[in-house]
């Protein structure tokens, strides 16, 4: 597999992580790509990130929107789905760079939805056309 890096802006394009991951599948207009979460454990509340686990990543050049689905590093069982809505991915051979809008969804195994980061969605200055699109991701 082939490694790129994955690097994750502000609304406004300022850098906030980095970090890399294995292409797993590459089209025209979107990239599958596994990383694993390799930071302490992180309790969000609805799931924990925990070290070792894997991600499977969809990012896509044409949508507002990229899908993770998160795996249990240990067991490798499916713990949920983030979607985090961001403006359209640039995908090149060797780097992934979005930007991200605030608002995300978990999905978790067991099917429940929980709407996330509202408040700074609203409270982002966005102009109404990126937040119609953002919301419409």
């Amino acid at each position: 597999m082939t490694t790129i890096t994955i690097t994750k802006r502000t609304a406004i394009g300022e850098f906030v992580t980095s970090y890399p991951g294995e292409v797993a599948e590459l089209a025209a207009t979107e990239v599958v790509i596994v990383a694993r979460w390799e930071r302490p454990d992180r309790d969000l509340g609805y799931t924990v990130f925990a070290n070792g686990d894997r991600f499977v990543e969809y990012f896509y050049s044409e949508h507002w929107f990229m899908i993770i689905r998160v795996e249990d590093g240990q067991s490798g069982a499916l713990k949920g789905w983030y979607c985090n809505i961001n403006r359209p991915a640039t995908i090149t051979a060797d780097q992934i760079v979005y930007d991200d809008l605030y608002l995300d969804v978990w999905i978790g195994a067991a099917g429940e939805i929980v709407l996330l980061d509202e408040d700074e969605f609203m409270a982002a200055e966005l102009d109404d056309a990126t937040r119609a699109a953002a919301r419409a991701g």
